[in-house]
This record gives structure tokens, sequence and C-alpha cells, in this order.
């Protein structure tokens, strides 16, 4: 059986805001070293946790 999550896009946003704050980075900065293959694990999983949230919060789903 598949789990499902909800939550608001002020919850979403919030979670984006505190995934920045614990790898240290901006988003541009994320997404520079994410184009240039320079994350380490953690930071690889932060950044496509991001692009996930981006996606929802924009309506695309």
């Amino acid at each position: 059986m598949t789990t499902m999550i909800r939550a608001t896009a002020a919850e979403l946003e919030a979670q984006r805001e505190r995934l920045l704050a614990e790898v240290h980075m901006t988003f541009d900065e994320l997404r520079d070293r994410a184009e240039s293959y320079s994350l380490s694990s953690d930071e690889l999983d932060v950044w496509h946790t991001i692009e996930g949230i981006d996606y929802l919060l924009n309506g695309e789903c």
C-alpha cells in the first residue's frame, strides 16, 4: 500500500527553508553545485527533495 503525505504550501515552503538551512546554502548555491556535480550524498538528497517540493509548489501535479 502506498503512503500519501498531505502538506500545505506553507508547510512545503517551511520544509524547503529548513533543508537549505541544514546544508548551509542558498537555493542558488545548491543548484550551482548540483549542476557541477559537487554535492555530497546528503546534499544531493536535499537537492532532490527540494526539486520535488518545487514541483509540488508550482502546481505541476
